[in-house]
């Protein structure tokens, strides 16, 4: 296969997948179905190309971190360009394909969602490779997935004239319809769009500049005075913040004369919400797909995922039933689209269960508080193999670390120690401190926090090793 650039694009927070899919920690770094999150699962997808070329990652500041600890996972090494506001996919996609235009503007770029699950890799393959012709003739291509229902949750693309063997133009966009209009569509032989695609890079670019130069300068100024740090590309935001916010498809292809698309039937689904994501399920005789620990008894067709707590449910048809740590979720799982409606109501009450999980995922680890009360707060922490938190002092409490497992360099004003299980150290008030894993395992601490504020703002951050100072 001619060589592709993989763009996987990786900023989506999902919160119609509340609770397990939370801005920290979005569905596409959550594992929704296997050991492997979606975002792993389309890396590993691209890897399976064979000839394709390292890929770029385009995500924000948040999830960078987690963007490296799952590649480390696999394994493997990808560039990351890193956004710093959202601004919909069209200055993303825009920023990726003119950051790889720097070496080769002939390149062919593959654009890829991270939390999308393709079944049949085969004939997705196949997809791409009916969409090689158009793309190195400067057709902007898109792939249309051929519907397996009028669904209301998705735009059409209505094929026009044929191009070459397997690909057709573009006759027109459709927005997501009503459940009339979606089944004639199917019946009229549109398609999903799929948000996949495939083109030059400096055909993508030439098209934006074509309507919208603005924009088209903006990234150009985001991607020059980006600061670079080995694999990782940091967009200039002043620069990048002048770029309009709109999708690829308002932003290009529903302007374009030269869009293409290519049908694919390739099992293909974006697990849009729990209902989705029950369908891709394997169920059981009843129909009922489950994770976790989970009981079901006369139950018909429901979705239940728990990640701690036994779950079981009685004499109930059609629901979805997610139980964390912190939160509960049960719905009629008709109405699973609608979850993203309690997540606003949630953010606006400022509840924290809306955007972050009990786990706070760190660049060094992660945390999580097990208990609190008041002018107190425990938590677990977990340093990876090289990881080091920032040097550091608090304003308003002191804290007590206790090593579990592991080895740690524990610095403590002009003091450094080196503690392994069972040993401890206190922090005063006010103490310039840093915690630190030097050795192959991870680092495993119980920290007791006092003190009249309590908050994570309550950092003081001297020197660190991930640009946060």
């Amino acid at each position: 296969m001619t060589e592709i650039r993989p763009l996987i694009m990786c900023g989506g927070n999902g919160t119609r997948l509340w609770p397990v899919s939370r801005a920290a920690l979005p569905k596409q770094f959550a594992s929704l179905m296997g050991e492997r999150s979606t975002f792993q699962q389309t890396v590993l997808r691209s890897a399976r190309f064979g000839t394709t070329q390292r890929p770029l990652i385009v995500t924000n500041a948040l999830h960078r971190y987690l963007v490296e600890e799952q590649l480390a996972e696999l394994g493997l090494k990808a560039d990351v360009l890193v956004e710093p506001d959202r601004r919909d996919s069209g200055p993303a996609i825009l920023a990726g394909a003119r950051e790889i235009a720097r070496e080769e503007p002939d390149t062919l770029v593959l654009v890829l969602a991270s939390d999308h699950v393709i079944r049949d890799e085969a004939a997705f393959r196949d997809a791409v490779a009916a969409g090689l012709a158009p793309a190195l003739s400067d057709h902007l291509v898109t792939f249309g997935v051929t519907p397996t229902h009028p669904a209301t949750a998705y735009g059409y693309i209505q094929p026009g004239a044929p191009l070459d063997e397997g690909s057709w133009a573009v006759a027109r966009f459709a927005e997501k319809p009503d459940a009339m209009r979606a089944a004639g569509y199917v019946l009229d032989g549109y398609l999903w769009n799929a948000g996949i695609f495939l083109f030059r890079a400096g055909a993508l670019i030439a098209e934006y500049e074509r309507h919208d130069p603005e924009t088209v300068a903006a990234v150009d100024g985001a991607v020059t005075q980006a600061k670079r740090d080995l694999d990782v590309v940091c967009l200039e935001p002043g620069a990048f913040a002048r770029a309009r916010r709109q999708s690829i498809d308002y932003a290009v292809f529903e302007h374009t004369a030269r869009a293409a698309v290519v049908p694919m039937a390739c099992g293909w689904s974006d697990i849009g919400n729990w209902d989705a994501l029950w369908s891709l399920g394997a169920g059981d005789p009843d129909g009922n797909v489950v994770q976790g620990e989970v009981v079901m008894r006369d139950a018909r067709g429901c979705y239940v995922a728990s990640d701690g707590p036994l779950t079981s449910v009685l004499g109930l048809s059609d629901i979805v039933v997610v139980a964390s740590s912190d939160s509960i979720l049960v719905a009629d799982r008709r109405r699973a689209g609608e979850v993203k409606e309690i997540v606003a109501s949630l953010q606006s009450q400022g509840r924290p269960q809306a955007d972050t999980h009990p786990r706070v995922h760190r660049p060094w680890g992660w945390y999580e508080v097990i208990d609190s009360g008041t002018g107190f707060q425990v938590k677990r922490i977990v340093v990876r193999p090289s990881g080091r938190l920032s040097l550091q002092k608090h304003h308003h409490r002191a804290e007590h670390w206790v090593v579990v497992t592991g080895h740690a360099r524990v610095t403590i004003g002009d003091d450094v120690h080196e503690l392994g299980p069972n040993q401890h150290a206190h922090i005063p008030l006010g103490a310039v401190h840093r915690l630190e894993n030097f050795g192959n395992t991870p680092v495993e601490i119980i920290e007791v926090q006092h003190g009249d504020y309590l908050g994570e703002d309550d950092i003081v951050r001297i020197e660190d090793i991930y640009a946060r100072a």
